[in-house]
């Protein structure tokens, strides 16, 4: 999505006075995508300072947003790129009713109590809520500001080549005086102590130091710092100490590819932090603490998934806080970025990935496969290798990720909801479900792809059917599963599915479902809904049956199936999911659904063949892909129903 920008010869005023001014400065001419955008980032500063050329502004304890919009329109972004347009309706309003055709503003949404302090609590559970109700509720009782300190991007002009102090005077004539929830940020030049000395007397959280000659950089940059009143940092909290009350928590940092336990925090909860704590932490417990800790006791270890910020005074020289006080639970945190003050840059490994923009890798050396020794930076080299055979399954279709964070011997999870934090070239679709709207990920090209696979998703789960036609799917599969069957039998079965195929006039099409089955995938050419092709895959698994009674049965329960292959026509359906040509599974060997070419489904088939390490040379070698026609084929379905109605 690009900013709404309109040609047009004319336009108000003060309009056409800030094109003047942007061509004078010398402005390029490139329309700022907003999705596409990576925010300008302060490192840190050990103390506060002042000196001439650099301007100083609040640190304000709030959503960092980039909003996009004017005449009419506008979208909310948090940092991550992931949209927040929905959540905050105040903000939208007031930036889609600026009288210019585009603009891009970079600032902090916050919440502001009734000394007019930014209250972070309250704009967390603001971001909490998603229901319309729920939203519209909150966006009265609790409205946010969108404090706005720089602008980037102006109808067709880029602005982030400029200096500071020249986007910020442009900024000036942009921004309506007086606004209620768009304002200016105050900025303070020189007098860098003066402010911070005024902050800490407020009770404030700190300050940003900025370079009023700095263009905007995309990342971390020396140009921008930020100095605190009070040290804090964010901590994976790995335990906890609970007698009548939660007593402390324990806690970890990155270190390298993992953690390393930072001590404890026991002050600055109240009741409400008490319950909720205990409660999410509670069904993560663990038999030993997942960092080394030495020699501690009494505490209850858990799985380091929650993060906390904490403020404190310093570090000691062992590698604990000194005076440390609990602040909040960041859930817009993960473990993985939970790092010492000072080591942000530190924070993920940036691999380019031509034409995508840089993807963010990290802890590439932690082990996924542990019997294989195959480690998270193995699996994405293989996916990196297969994209251009994987990604036509995957283009415009949504799917559901099986996350392994901790490879295959620890704690699993789907995920159907895109992640909050997602990178702008990622797409979602929305989607009701029976209960909810779900946000499903879609997943176009390899930057995406790789981002998938860093959270640790091994195998991808995809639909049958496509964005543009949601409800008519490419295929109808035939799952055979052996349980405790003989894989011949596998082999028989699949065989007789393709000359019953070959009587009816459609063309069969089959892959190894990575475990120990195989999936035979008919085309279905997006001329049927979902219902019709489920009860043609029950006829056709019907017809199987009756010709092989001995070993084929369409019996769900595994005790009525005595020994023979399950002939599963119910995963199709809206909603139903494939594992993905060429997605590795969570299995002993990283095995592979792998496409096949019917003159490899033999006696001597070895399924457990097909792996990480041997797929990608596999395919090196070959000049077509088996399944692709699959995707675009379409049969004669009426007359393929009637043949088949004959076999019956």
């Amino acid at each position: 999505m690009k900013a709404p920008v309109k040609s047009r010869k004319a336009g108000t005023g003060p309009e056409r006075e800030i094109r003047a001014e942007l061509e004078r400065l010398g402005a390029p001419r490139a329309t700022v995508d907003p999705e596409a955008l990576r925010p300008m980032k302060p490192e840190t500063a050990d103390r506060p300072f002042s000196r001439p050329g650099w301007v100083f502004e609040l640190k304000y304890d709030g959503f960092r947003m980039i909003a996009a919009g004017g005449a009419g329109e506008a979208r909310l972004f948090y940092k991550s790129g992931a949209d927040a347009t929905r959540i905050f309706p105040e903000l939208v309003h007031a930036v889609a009713a600026l009288p210019f055709q585009g603009v891009i503003l970079d600032g902090e949404a916050v919440v502001l109590d009734e000394e007019g302090k930014p209250h972070f609590q309250r704009l967390q559970r603001r971001g909490l809520r998603t229901r319309l109700a729920d939203v519209q509720h909150a966006a009265a009782a609790s409205p946010a500001t969108f404090f706005v300190f720089d602008l980037l991007g102006f109808e067709d002009f880029d602005l982030r080549p400029l200096p500071l102090h020249a986007r910020r005077e442009i900024l000036r004539r942009v921004l309506p005086p007086g606004g209620d929830w768009l304002r200016l940020s105050d900025e303070i030049p020189e007098r860098g102590e003066e402010l911070y000395a005024a902050v800490a007397g407020m009770g404030l959280e700190g300050i940003v130091a900025k370079r009023a000659d700095s263009p905007y950089r995309a990342g971390y940059s020396a140009d921008w710092l930020k100095v605190r009143v009070d040290q804090s940092a964010d901590f994976a909290v790995v335990g906890f100490e609970d007698a009548t009350g939660l007593r402390r928590l324990h806690l970890a940092v990155r270190d390298g590819d993992g953690l390393a336990y930072a001590g404890t925090v026991g002050t600055g909860f109240n009741r409400e932090d008490d319950k909720a704590i205990r409660a999410r932490l509670t069904p993560l417990r663990r038999a030993a603490p997942p960092v080394p800790v030495g020699d501690v006791r009494g505490a209850v270890w858990v799985e380091p998934e929650m993060v906390v910020e904490v403020r404190y005074k310093e570090w000691t020289e062992g590698g604990h806080l000194r005076q440390p006080v609990f602040l909040r639970v960041r859930d817009d945190k993960t473990p993985d970025e939970c790092f010492r003050p000072g080591e942000e840059r530190e924070e993920e490994e940036t691999v380019a990935v031509d034409p995508t923009p840089a993807i963010k890798l990290t802890n590439l050396n932690k082990i996924f496969w542990p019997d294989e020794g195959y480690t998270k930076g193995d699996l994405l080299d293989y996916y990196q290798a297969v994209a251009p055979w994987m990604l036509p399954f995957l283009r415009d279709r949504p799917l559901v990720l099986d996350r392994y964070p901790n490879g295959i011997t620890g704690k699993s999870f789907f995920q159907k909801n895109a992640p909050e934090k997602a990178p702008p070239q990622l797409r979602t679709l929305k989607l009701q479900s029976e209960e909810r709207e779900i946000d499903y990920i879609l997943c176009d090209d390899l930057g995406g792809l790789l981002y998938l696979v860093n959270l640790g998703a091994i195998p991808f789960h995809i639909w049958s059917s496509r964005v543009e036609a949601i409800d008519r799917p490419d295929w109808c599969i035939l799952d055979l599963d052996p349980k405790t069957a003989p894989f011949a039998d596998v082999v028989r079965i699949a065989l007789a599915i393709r000359d019953l195929c070959e009587e009816i006039g459609i063309t069969p099409y089959i892959k190894t479902s990575g475990g120990s089955g195989l999936h035979i995938l008919l085309p279905m050419g997006r001329l049927l809904t979902h219902e019709p092709v489920r009860q043609f895959a029950e006829l056709m698994a019907g017809v199987i049956v009756r010709r092989l009674p001995d070993v084929a049965t369409t019996a769900r329960a595994i005790p009525a199936r005595r020994g023979r292959v399950y002939v599963d026509a119910l995963q199709n359906g809206r909603g139903k999911l494939l594992a993905a040509p060429y997605c590795v599974r969570p299995r002993p060997g990283a095995t592979v659904s792998t496409p096949l070419d019917w003159k490899e489904v033999t006696a001597k088939l070895d399924v457990g063949a097909f792996t990480l390490k041997t797929v990608p040379e596999r395919l090196r070698k070959r000049r077509s892909e088996p399944l692709l026609p699959v995707l675009e084929e379409t049969p004669d379905l009426e007359r393929v129903v009637a043949a088949l109605s004959e076999k019956l």
